[in-house]
């Protein structure tokens, strides 16, 4: 609601579009998404007195807005969802590249324990012919 008595409802729309753009509303709460019914409401007016018929290039403006940040926040959207995918992609190498390193030390494992037996063998093979 404006101190100003003269001044329209199609500035009092504009100035609360503006106050709901940089997220300074007076009347509505602060992080309010930005409707046609909310800066209806932040200019102290009824949501149905801001209609297209009435205030056409105000209403395009809105709409014009809201469209732009829906696009950036899609957009947002899309590279996070892209970071997410890449890392997850990385995870899951990570683990492939893990599964196969566990599989090899498990061979070098097994390896190395037939080579102590056969270690163990021929120190007994050795003994038997000394005696």
């Amino acid at each position: 609601m404006s101190l100003n008595n003269s001044e329209t409802a199609e500035e009092m729309f504009r100035d609360a579009f503006e106050r709901l753009k940089i997220n300074k509303p007076l009347f509505i709460d602060k992080g309010s998404k930005i409707t046609q019914n909310n800066i209806a409401r932040e200019a102290g007016r009824d949501p149905s007195a801001l209609k297209k018929s009435r205030y056409p290039l105000l209403v395009l403006e809105i709409q014009a807005y809201i469209n732009s940040i829906e696009c950036d926040s899609l957009k947002v959207k899309k590279t996070k969802d892209a970071r997410v995918r890449s890392l997850k992609d990385r995870m899951s190498d990570c683990r492939k590249q893990r599964d196969k390193l566990a599989s090899i030390v498990e061979a070098q494992n097994f390896y190395i324990e037939e080579l102590l037996d056969d270690i163990e063998r021929l120190k007994l093979e050795n003994v038997v012919q000394l005696k």
